[in-house]
């Protein structure tokens, strides 16, 4: 039984079939998906869709491509969204200086608001880092060192010592299809050294399909096929695989309710 801990069921994509797409996740058997907001016009459509199924849950938060259209995004406004019963995260937030689509200190302000409201509600953090990895961590250990919060590196992509420093904060892993591709042989090895503690699995669908679906849209029912690969890696059962990842999953997102 696998969670897919990071979809965006209200892009397009996915939520013009959003029932279809839900149905074959659960017959694919997964238990539960996460659906990530990355602005905040679209925080009542990410919180609608989880109030129509079951095990379809959500979090509050802006991309940082978003950070520069969001000025006045603060912890108090995250604090008061994330009170809905079925939002169980903040975030994805962060630091992307791939695109460098918002002004890089703009977007370490949100983070900063991100993490506060983390701390605050006790919901995880999900970070989105994109070539900002020093920065990444220090901003983290910043906000740590105010008071502890839980946090996850969602779609992990990054170096071995992203890796260590986020693992030596306390945080978790996240491994999306882009493990399965023949050319994150990088990737692929730190993903054997994530403790089996801490590793979550995600699709972050519409994108990132897994092979043997990659070109194609994702959806939360690919996270199978980045299991099977991953549990590949690792040396144990699929089985195996998903109830560890999903017991992380369940561990760090308390507010799922499975």
């Amino acid at each position: 039984m696998l969670i897919d801990s990071h979809c965006h069921l209200n892009y397009p994509g996915l939520v013009d079939d959003e029932a279809a797409v839900v149905a074959r996740a659960a017959a694919a058997g997964l238990r539960a998906m996460i659906s990530i907001s990355t602005r905040e016009v679209e925080w009542p459509a990410v919180i609608g869709g989880a109030e129509r199924h079951a095990f379809v849950f959500a979090t509050v938060g802006v991309h940082p491509h978003e950070a520069d259209l969001h000025p006045g995004i603060d912890t108090a406004r995250l604090v008061a969204a994330a009170r809905h019963p079925k939002v169980v995260g903040i975030g994805e937030s962060g630091l992307d200086f791939h695109y460098d689509r918002s002004d890089r200190e703009q977007q370490k302000r949100l983070f900063r608001a991100h993490a506060a409201a983390s701390r605050e509600t006790g919901l995880p953090l999900v970070v989105h880092s994109r070539d900002a990895e020093a920065e990444t961590i220090a901003i983290l250990e910043e906000e740590q060192a105010g008071g502890r919060f839980p946090f996850l590196i969602h779609c992990f992509t990054g170096t071995a010592w992203l890796l260590e420093r986020a693992l030596a904060l306390g945080g978790y892993i996240s491994l999306s299809g882009i493990v399965t591709f023949r050319n994150a042989r990088d990737l692929q090895e730190l993903a054997r050294r994530v403790p089996e503690d801490r590793l979550l699995l995600e699709t972050d669908a519409p994108f990132l399909a897994p092979v043997p679906h990659r070109g194609r849209v994702c959806e939360p029912a690919h996270v199978v096929e980045t299991a099977r690969f991953v549990a590949g890696l690792r040396g144990v059962s699929l089985e195996t695989l998903g109830a560890q990842t999903a017991a992380n999953t369940q561990r760090l997102f308390t507010r799922l309710a499975l």
